[in-house]
C-alpha cells in the first residue's frame, strides 16, 4: 500500500467513526459535549479528505486554528481522564477521542499551510508559471508602479528552491517595506497582487517586451 491509499483508507476510517457518532446522537446516545465534538470532527473530515485529495476546501485560514482547537481539546480531554471521576462511558469516550484526534492535528495543520498549489488559484497558478519563466531568464526582477493614491516596488529573486519578494509601497501613510519568502511561485503571484498595486500583467509587459529596467 502507498502513501496515498494509506491516507484514503484513514479518510475513509475517520468519515465511518463521524458516522458512526452521528448515529449514536441520533439514538439519544450522546451528550451536548459529544455533539459539539461531533461537528468538529466532521469538519475535520473534511479537511482531512482535502488533503489527501490535494484540494483546497473551504480556507486556508481556518485549518491551523482548527488544528490548534483539537490539540486543546486533546488536552483537556486527558486532563479531565486523569482528575475526574468519569463513568466507564465517558472514560472511553475521551480518552478515543483525545487518541483518534492526533493524527488530524498533524494533517490539519499541514493543510492550511497557504503556501501551496493547492490553495492557489487557476490565475495564481498562472502567474507563478510566468514568474519561473521571467526568473530563468532574469537572477531578479524589479518593477515600480505608481498610481494616483499609492505606489510600489516589488524585487523578487530565487535561491535555490525559495523564492523572495522584497515589496516598497506608499498608501499615502508613509512608506512600508517588507519582505517575504516561499517555496511555491504561485504563493508568490498571490502575494505580490494581494499585497501591491503591480499585477502579473505588469511583470510580463516589462520583461517580456525585453526591458528589464523599472517602470
Amino acid at each position: 500500500m502507498n502513501l496515498h491509499r494509506a491516507y484514503l483508507s484513514l479518510c475513509g476510517f475517520y468519515t465511518l467513526l463521524v458516522l458512526i457518532g452521528l448515529i449514536a446522537l441520533l439514538r439519544g446516545g450522546g451528550s451536548a459535549v459529544a455533539l459539539i465534538q461531533l461537528g468538529v470532527g466532521s469538519v475535520a473530515v473534511i479537511g482531512l479528505w482535502g488533503h489527501t485529495l490535494g484540494k483546497g476546501f473551504i480556507n486556508p485560514r481556518i485549518w491551523r486554528p482548527l488544528a490548534v482547537l483539537l490539540a486543546l481539546g486533546i488536552v483537556v480531554q486527558l486532563i479531565a481522564v486523569f482528575t475526574a471521576s468519569l463513568s466507564n462511558a465517558a472514560l472511553t469516550w475521551f480518552l478515543s477521542t483525545a487518541i483518534f484526534s492526533v493524527l488530524p492535528v498533524i494533517v490539519l495543520y499541514r493543510y492550511g499551510e497557504r503556501d501551496q498549489p493547492l490553495w492557489a488559484s487557476p490565475d495564481e497558478l498562472e502567474g507563478g508559471e510566468l514568474l519561473d519563466e521571467l526568473l530563468l531568464a532574469q537572477p531578479e526582477l524589479v518593477v515600480e508602479k505608481h498610481l494616483a493614491d499609492r505606489q510600489a516596488t516589488v524585487r523578487v529573486s530565487k535561491a535555490g528552491e525559495e523564492y523572495r519578494a522584497s515589496v516598497s509601497r506608499d498608501r499615502g501613510e508613509g512608506v512600508e517595506e517588507f519582505e517575504e519568502r516561499f517555496r511555491h511561485p504561485a504563493t508568490l503571484a498571490f502575494f505580490i497582487e494581494k499585497f501591491t498595486c503591480i499585477s502579473m500583467e505588469d511583470l510580463a509587459a516589462q520583461y517580456r517586451d525585453g526591458d528589464p529596467a523599472p517602470a
